[in-house]
């Protein structure tokens, strides 16, 4: 391995996973601030020393009195379960299916690009851009159309982004429905007993380097350079409980219709490629709530069966739950945006691209969207955070949940049904044609 390339690690991202992960970390802080001040590529010296303190933090061990439990094999997650608090049964033919499977990625697509241009605007910036194209509370895609001046001077969009007005012959490129796309490939070249090798091995044949970020970047780069799974995910990865995991599995959970267990343990066999803990968990949560979404009747159940496949002590776990607890006793989205906010820092790239923060904003947009889609996906774009995969997964999970009929046309008819990615191969897809290939995997 380069070292140089070791180096480009950010040690205060390092430090926060290893705070959070129970490392006894607190006095490597300042110096960490300190050297991720400096251009570490360019002074040699401050490379080293980035190197060198984030290696020392990944060697430091978890505090004895650690309360968590979150363990990376599949074996060891199944044992740290709770137990399941619903027996699920399908009961849907193959032509519901249909219309849940084409909800899905009709649902999937339009969340992703209500969120998509407005990915990485913070909260602050971001409602102000509602309120001054008179879409606050969100309630409809944001059009480029929209924008006054004013607008423009305040919050300074990138006035090219894929708006809901000038989206040109189909969804644009995106890594988050690139990745549905790909695991359609996988499971049609690979079949349902593919590998975590046959996962990673797909990427590096079928999507380019550049196209992959965060965490997925750092394992592809470490699997090129001959360190395999699943030390390729965590070696030199201080993005390893970040979002990229969940927002590659969906296809698990439309697959496994009334079978969240199948589906969680696909995910697994996907998401440990990259990430570890509950950055794994994040994954298996989300194609867990998908599955079940077919055969439960609200989103609190779709959640809850979706807890029950990761450990009972765990982080996600817990501060899912506390969302689940907010909605219970009768508070407000605004009261579950605040906590979220509170829990997790958008300011810092480590709390606004966290596995837990992301997926505590799913549940609450699922769970104070009551089953309407359009409410949820704006719920899910409007916290802020990482909008474009939340709006894609809540989109996702609402539209196999409900069917096609709950995607309603205003949100479908910008796309036309049409997918570009980057996926070698599948460069541009059908809704039509992902939807039939659904079936044909489900049929396996």
């Amino acid at each position: 391995m380069n070292q140089r390339l070791l180096w480009k690690s950010s040690p205060m991202i390092e430090w926060y996973q290893c705070r959070d992960e129970g490392r006894d970390v607190e006095r490597l802080r300042p110096l960490c601030e300190e050297v991720e001040k400096h251009d570490r590529l360019a002074d040699p010296v401050y490379g080293e020393l980035a190197a060198k303190l984030v290696g020392e933090m990944e060697e430091t061990p978890v505090r004895s009195d650690f309360p968590y439990e979150e363990p990376n094999e599949l074996e060891a997650i199944r044992a740290a379960r709770p137990a399941k608090r619903y027996d699920l049964h399908l009961t849907l033919g193959e032509g519901d299916l249909l219309l849940r499977w084409r909800g899905a990625w009709e649902g999937r697509v339009a969340g992703c690009l209500l969120g998509k241009p407005v990915e990485g605007l913070r909260s602050e910036a971001l409602n102000k851009l509602l309120a001054g194209t008179d879409n606050f509370p969100m309630n409809r895609y944001i059009c480029k159309a929209d924008f006054t001046e004013k607008v423009i001077e305040e919050v300074n969009p990138w006035m090219g982004s894929c708006w809901g007005d000038n989206v040109k012959n189909g969804f644009p490129v995106d890594d988050d429905l690139n990745y549905s796309v790909f695991a359609m490939d996988l499971i049609r070249r690979r079949g349902k007993s593919f590998t975590s090798e046959d996962v990673i091995g797909g990427w590096c044949g079928r999507i380019p380097a550049h196209c992959t970020f965060t965490a997925e970047r750092v394992a592809y780069r470490n699997y090129i350079a001959g360190i395999p799974v699943p030390e390729c995910g965590s070696y030199f990865n201080p993005y390893r409980e970040y979002i990229g995991a969940q927002i590659r599995v969906d296809y698990y959970g439309w697959i496994n219709p009334g079978d969240p267990e199948a589906a969680a343990e696909m995910a697994w066999r996907d998401a440990r490629v990259s990430h570890v803990k509950n950055g794994i968990y994040g994954a298996m949560f989300i194609a867990a709530v998908i599955a079940a979404s077919a055969a439960v009747s609200s989103p609190l159940e779709a959640i809850e069966a979706g807890l029950d496949e990761v450990p009972a002590k765990c982080r996600l776990r817990e501060y899912v739950d506390k969302i689940i607890a907010l909605w219970r006793s009768g508070g407000t989205w605004e009261d579950a945006y605040a906590m979220i906010h509170a829990d997790y820092d958008e300011q810092t790239d480590y709390g606004w691209c966290h596995a837990i923060a992301n997926c505590m904003i799913v549940a609450a947009a699922l769970l104070w969207g009551a089953g309407d889609y359009g409410k949820s996906i704006c719920y899910a774009v409007q916290s802020a955070f990482d909008t474009d995969c939340n709006g894609a997964t809540v989109g996702s999970i609402i539209g196999m949940m409900k069917g096609i009929d709950a995607v309603g046309e205003e949100w479908r008819k910008p796309c036309g049904g049409v997918i570009n990615t980057i996926v070698y191969g599948k460069n541009r897809v059908t809704v039509d044609d992902m939807v039939q290939a659904t079936l044909d995997a489900y049929r396996l």
